[in-house]
């Protein structure tokens, strides 16, 4: 703590001390004002300038040291002064006192609480930026909240200073003129409690509701502010309730939606049904890495008790299963199905004209332009090409385009270089490895995967280095080059430039929302890397929504399906009912041998945010069916509140991880803690019985001890 800090805090504890010892709170009694009202009176009387300061200093000390008796005050400003000046009086000098208290609380204590719980209070930093305004007037409005805890704990936030003052200034108006009013009539008031009458705590909940309608009277400003521009091109009538901008995830999802409550809906789609999940990532990467993993395991098939062999294969006759795997799963995002679900499905390319039209070029030729009430934009994500010279010139693939481009080979890349260390990345380094391509993988960053735990990193990387792959972290793309046909890949690496020479080169180092040429720009739709929504996936046009990858935080199909309920519940029901979408319990798993899946915080992440943790360790070594199948290896790390069994979050390691971390999904969402994992009968022998021996763990370490201790006595008695 900093020496002002220390003089500040003595100057408090002394002033308090003193209030204390001298016994000043007598004088902030019902009675004692009762008694002395007549004194003061004649004291006003006769020097009104000298008492009315006076007055105002008492009342800015009292609220700046939090010291109770501000409703005596207050009924002492409308006794001796009248309604208005005591009304005018007390309102300067409670808000002053209330800032005074604020400052000291931000002074003395936020840097010490922002340093313990700064992740906690970002967020609530966070929506204090957002409403915080609305949120402290509701407060002011509530006379059951004391007020020197909301000078107090407002202290310990981001709001401004002046925001904090103005908001509070109006905020207590409201219930000083009730007080005030209440002491011009001290005469006739027997005890406080004639001033907390039925009808006056009646008038303070119909004060307490005077936020929920001013909000709904700034929203209906904004709104109109919003659409200032556009007010005449709005159009009487709409031919559509939804339109949907994308057919990946989120666009299904949301036309899927639409179409089940009866609402007339248009999807469109420019290119491909389905998305990237199904025509670049999730579907055919799996489908890659299945073929991939059985190469392995006939590599190693000594592991089984049967004899070790090479597996033979044709390139093109995997790739081609790569997009049988597609075209098997494609019927079920198809035209044909949306269209009997009735959807009505356009493709072309859909731009945003107003916030209530659509235009769309057909691919077929010509435009359409169409209008409805609400906008969902779904337009997902495409592969980040990193700027790097001479890339064109030695050509790449990214994880959209390899699909089609490998399929074209004869034989597969001998020489791969992959660029990027997250998932993307290590899935297809380890695929090609096993099937057999030499592969380099470049990683900039100082181990792979970053988002998770170091030790799930260094799992990951001897994973691949075991299949193979030469991971290169800490190692910078510099440029790429093109000598005598050769092509090669100049890095800095360990302080040195190093030269990869490469036959095909991959680019994965990560995805972006693709917000360029959808009309956002023209309507002033805020992005930033993705479209800016609230809570409710609004943009700044309430009847605009987005989902999935353009929406972010997350990129995951599961994510932009579970965002697309709520784009498309509030874009048709939102005047009756706003639902703020859920991210408080989001899985993902990366498919690589051995799976990592996780959902909730991890101990990087709990660190980071300096949240309390418990680590329970299960190993699957350990585990009975994991070794009859030859994959004893791996774990699950369970984070918990300390002492308590409520899961935190959970990290696996393993074979089929990925289906192992739905119960603890479950179990997250519905309150379930680590003792009702225990208390479910698994199946034996599988694999989900590690889930059950993670919370074993988590309970031998919990017994109660002493407890026990007693219990072997009773045995020990009982045995005479």
């Amino acid at each position: 703590m900093r020496l002002r800090q220390i003089v500040l805090l003595l100057l408090l504890a002394l002033a308090i001390s003193s209030f204390v010892a001298l016994d000043l709170g007598r004088f902030l009694s019902f009675e004692q004002l009762k008694a002395s009202q007549a004194s003061f009176a004649l004291l006003h009387a006769a020097q009104p300038l000298a008492v009315a300061a006076l007055y105002c200093l008492v009342y800015v000390l009292a609220t700046a040291l939090s010291i109770p008796g501000a409703v005596i005050i207050t009924l002492a400003g409308g006794a001796v002064f009248g309604f208005w000046q005591g009304l005018l009086m007390v309102s300067f000098a409670s808000t002053l006192g209330a800032t005074l208290a604020f400052l000291a609380s931000r002074f003395l204590l936020r840097d010490w609480i922002e340093a313990r719980f700064g992740q906690r209070l970002a967020d609530i930093n966070a929506g204090v930026k957002r409403e915080g305004g609305f949120y402290l007037f509701t407060l002011r409005l509530i006379p059951v909240v004391p007020f020197f805890l909301i000078n107090l704990l407002m202290g310990l936030t981001r709001m401004k200073v002046w925001t904090y003052y103005w908001v509070s200034q109006i905020g207590m108006l409201a219930g000083t003129a009730v007080y005030v009013n209440a002491g011009t009539q001290l005469a006739q008031l027997e005890s406080l409690q004639g001033i907390l009458s039925p009808a006056l705590w009646a008038s303070f909940v119909l004060l307490g509701l005077f936020p929920l309608i001013a909000r709904r009277i700034v929203a209906a400003l904004q709104k109109r502010q919003v659409y200032a521009r556009w007010a005449d091109q709005r159009p009487q009538t709409f031919d559509r309730n939804l339109i949907v901008i994308g057919g990946g995830a989120g666009g299904l999802v949301s036309a899927y939606i639409a179409a089940a409550v009866q609402a007339k809906v248009t999807l469109i789609e420019a290119h491909k049904m389905g998305g990237d999940c199904l025509n670049y990532g999730c579907v055919p990467s799996k489908a890659l890495i299945k073929s991939a993993k059985l190469a392995h395991q006939m590599r190693h098939a000594s592991q089984y008790g049967l004899s070790d062999t090479s597996p033979t294969f044709s390139f093109k006759a995997v790739m081609q299963r790569v997009h049988d795997v597609i075209q098997a799963i494609e019927p079920h995002d198809s035209i044909e199905r949306y269209t009997g679900l009735g959807v009505e499905v356009l493709q072309g390319y859909g731009t945003l004209v107003n916030p209530w039209t659509v235009e769309i070029a057909l691919n077929a030729g010509g435009t359409q332009r169409l209008t409805a009430r609400s906008i969902v934009i779904a337009t997902g994500a495409r592969p980040v090409v990193p700027p790097l010279p001479g890339l064109d010139a030695v050509g790449y693939v990214t994880s959209d385009t390899l699909w089609d481009e490998f399929a074209q080979l004869d034989e597969m890349p001998q020489r791969l270089v992959v660029l990027g260390g997250g998932p993307i990345g290590c899935e297809l380094a380890q695929s090609f490895a096993r099937l057999g391509s030499q592969v380099t993988q470049v990683e900039m960053g100082a181990r792979l995967m970053v988002r998770e735990d170091e030790e799930v990193s260094a799992f990951a990387k001897a994973a691949l280095e075991a299949d193979g792959v030469q991971v290169l972290t800490g190692c910078k793309a510099l440029r790429c080059e093109l000598v005598n046909g050769e092509k090669t890949l100049v890095v800095a690496h360990l302080g040195a430039e190093k030269r990869i020479v490469f036959d095909r080169l991959l680019c994965a180092v990560g995805r972006v929302a693709r917000l360029q040429g959808y009309g956002l720009e023209n309507l002033g739709i805020t992005t930033h890397q993705t479209v800016q929504t609230n809570a409710y996936l609004q943009t700044i046009y309430p009847n605009i929504y987005a989902a999935g990858d353009v929406a972010g935080p997350f990129q995951f199909t599961h994510t932009a399906a579970h965002q697309a309920w709520y784009a498309a519940v509030n874009a048709l029901f939102g005047e009756w009912k706003l639902f703020k979408a859920d991210y408080s319990v989001i899985p993902w798993a990366t498919f690589i041998d051995p799976e990592v899946a996780r959902v909730g915080l991890n101990e990087q992440e709990a660190q980071e945010k300096n949240i309390p943790y418990e680590v329970t360790k299960y190993g699957i070594d350990d585990l009975d069916r994991a070794i009859a199948d030859s994959e004893a290896h791996g774990f699950v790390k369970v984070l918990t509140v300390p002492g308590k069994d409520r899961i935190l979050g959970v990290t696996i390691v393993g074979t089929h991880a990925a289906d192992l971390l739905a119960e603890y999904v479950l179990a997250m969402k519905h309150g379930l803690g680590l003792n009702q994992i225990l208390a479910t009968i698994h199946t034996y022998p599988t694999l989900s019985e590690a889930n059950k021996y993670a919370a074993g763990e988590w309970k031998r370490a919990h017994a109660p001890q002493k407890l026990l201790s007693w219990v072997k006595k009773y045995h020990d008695w009982r045995r005479g």
